[in-house]
């Protein structure tokens, strides 16, 4: 799954993420790719399975490609 990074730091900055919102920020590039980014998504904390359920928390609607 491709998420934009501004849309996702977006959604968890709503859900009161904050500290996961900034390492996301300074961590990750500009599209973040589930499978190819897995290892630095668990470095910020989230599995796939917390990932999605986030996803699906924040109304990500659009902007996730599979």
């Amino acid at each position: 799954m491709k998420l934009d990074k501004q849309e996702f730091v977006r959604m968890l900055r709503t859900q009161g993420d904050n500290d996961t919102a900034d390492k996301a920020e300074r961590d990750l590039g500009d599209e973040i790719d589930t499978d190819r980014d897995g290892a630095a998504l668990d470095a910020l904390g989230l599995d796939r399975t917390q990932l999605m359920a986030k996803l699906a928390a924040g109304g990500f609607g659009g902007t996730i490609a599979p």
